[in-house]
């Protein structure tokens, strides 16, 4: 006797595999038939609400840029409306050294020398441009913002020009030579001479290298005269 086959027991190698597996599917199942669908599907009812179903972001719709004006920013949502971009640093120009403004012949509070003379005798060679820069410190107010300024200046580039005299005399002592003491002497004067011209020409002269020296006496040496 031939046992009874299931719906599983198919060998796909078997030629008669799709007959047999009609007849097993057949006999196991005991439902209708799956009828083939002929014509149209007929068509899912309407909704009360199509515009909910045609747009889904009815609460916010889509706004067209076809033609944006120029002068206006696009909308980010990434970069608010009210920012804008930090201004980068600038460092400040260095004081009263912006523009060529040529000295005056007014007279100068706590000295009573014209302005013009006050600005350039600080830069006098030898120790002339030494003691004039010294007293228009301690004597002029602060509201003289550039005698000050020059005379700090002044008093900060003798100062350089002094210590690397007494290193070119050291080194030429030990080595019984003073050329390079000499040639130094004279390209200092020369440099100070061209300072006194410049000062008086109303150009520009800050000299960075001593910035920070001139800074200091102009802050730490107190005029007498305060008004």
């Amino acid at each position: 006797m031939e046992p009874k086959k299931s719906k599983y027991d198919t060998n796909p190698l078997d030629p008669d595999f799709v007959k047999n597996t009609e007849e097993v599917w057949s006999e196991s199942d005991s439902g209708p038939e799956t009828r083939e669908v002929s014509g149209a599907t007929r068509e899912i009812g309407s909704s009360a609400n199509e515009n909910a179903r045609s747009n889904i972001y009815s609460e916010a719709p889509t706004r067209r840029y076809d033609n944006p004006p120029l002068d206006s920013a696009y909308p980010s949502v990434f970069v608010p409306p009210t920012y804008s971009p930090p201004t980068p640093y600038q460092p400040p120009p260095a004081p009263y050294q912006s523009r060529k403004q040529r000295p005056t012949a007014r007279s100068v509070a706590g000295i009573g020398i014209p302005e013009k003379w006050a600005m350039i005798l600080p830069y006098a060679p030898a120790y002339i441009g030494v003691v004039v820069a010294l007293i228009e410190l301690f004597l002029v107010p602060r509201k003289e913002t550039r005698v000050r300024f020059h005379a700090a200046q002044g008093l900060a580039l003798h100062i350089a020009i002094l210590v690397v005299q007494t290193l070119f005399g050291v080194v030429g002592a030990i080595t019984n030579s003073s050329f390079g003491g000499n040639l130094f002497g004279a390209a200092a004067t020369v440099f100070l001479i061209i300072s006194m011209i410049r000062v008086w020409k109303g150009e520009p002269h800050h000299i960075a290298p001593i910035s920070e020296p001139a800074q200091w006496f102009n802050q730490h040496i107190e005029p007498r005269n305060k008004s």
